[in-house]
């Protein structure tokens, strides 16, 4: 069975030989373990199942000043400090009104090259084409986040329109993707905190929930799965995200919702893609409790498939080396 296959199976609720698996690192914990190992080619012997890429387009991302990225969206990252997203220099939409701004024109031939080379020599791995900053991030990042939380409650017109916008460019990534031999679109959104929604579950199902419809319809009517990262503690909506069809649900981070018990109440409706502990487990537990819960969550939530092992999030670099290798060694052991 090809990784492919598994993923396939799992997401259709079928056991399957192995819990298909993935394991993505941070830069700086990609590189802390390449020395740990002496093997900068780690990754690729890993045996992750997923083939990501980004919508992200080529050439678009320019460095204007050492460690400030500016993005195809005119955002200016600050990655002096956290070097795989950063902190946002400045927010463009000050005013709160759009007049004179749109969202990046997309190049189409440019796009259409890189989607028909990702797909060449990845017949065996279920391949997946990512969104980040897909909604409500893409439009914090463009007004900031406390002012965008503010406009929903006293300039909500202002929202609509903003994310209308933002969902139009999504739909036009989406429809051109589809076209392609791919498996699935992710779409990066964060909506949580550890103690709940954001902005609560009331503004989410006016704001965001009506847009997401939209997008994963366009994907689910083309044949393909719908995936959303969303962090924190969103439990409270996952019955709307299975209405407006959801596949799979990331990063399923434990810490917030019990993925035992989740997995249950939710099998043969949603699938599950992360929920090894980055908070607790993976940092601070030792190699071998590494190791046991590890195969505890294969055993318990890989059971009639619904589930991709992963850790709940890119691993950061403060997850011990050797518990990175007590988690690979599980994985790859099954």
């Amino acid at each position: 069975m090809t990784p492919r296959e598994r993923v396939q199976q799992a997401l259709t609720f079928q056991d399957t030989d192995i819990v298909p698996y993935q394991v993505e690192f941070t830069n700086e914990a990609h590189g802390k373990l390449a020395k740990y190992l002496g093997d900068i080619d780690f990754h690729t012997r890993i045996g992750n199942h997923l083939a990501l890429l980004s919508t992200r387009q080529r050439g678009k991302w320019e460095e204007i000043t050492p460690g400030h990225w500016r993005d195809e969206w005119g955002v200016v990252w600050n990655r002096t400090v956290d070097k795989d997203i950063g902190v946002v220099d400045d927010y463009l939409l000050k005013g709160g009104e759009l007049t004179g701004w749109a969202p990046p024109a997309i190049n189409l031939p440019g796009m259409a090259e890189m989607y028909s080379s990702f797909v060449k020599g990845r017949a065996e791995e279920f391949r997946i084409v990512t969104i980040g900053f897909s909604l409500f991030e893409r439009a914090w990042s463009l007004r900031g986040m406390a002012a965008l939380l503010e406009d929903m409650i006293v300039s909500p017109e202002f929202v609509h329109q903003l994310l209308d916008r933002v969902m139009e460019w999504n739909l036009a990534q989406v429809d051109l993707a589809v076209k392609y031999d791919i498996d699935a679109i992710y779409f990066g959104d964060d909506w949580g905190s550890q103690k709940g929604i954001i902005m609560g579950p009331r503004l989410w199902r006016e704001f965001i929930k009506p847009r997401v419809a939209r997008q994963y319809e366009a994907v689910r009517r083309a044949g393909k799965y719908v995936v959303i990262h969303s962090c924190g503690d969103v439990k409270e909506i996952l019955p709307d995200l299975v209405e407006v069809g959801l596949n799979v649900f990331n990063p399923f981070q434990p810490e917030v919702m019990d993925v035992f018990e989740t997995k249950k109440r939710y099998y043969g409706k949603l699938s599950f893609y992360g929920g090894i502990s980055l908070q607790h487990l993976l940092p601070h537990g030792s190699p071998d409790e590494v190791r046991a819960e590890t195969r505890k969550l294969l055993k318990e939530l890989g059971r009639g498939g619904g589930y991709i092992a992963a850790p709940s999030h890119s691993v950061p670099p403060d997850v011990p080396p050797e518990n990175l290798v007590a988690l690979i060694e599980t994985l790859q052991g099954q």
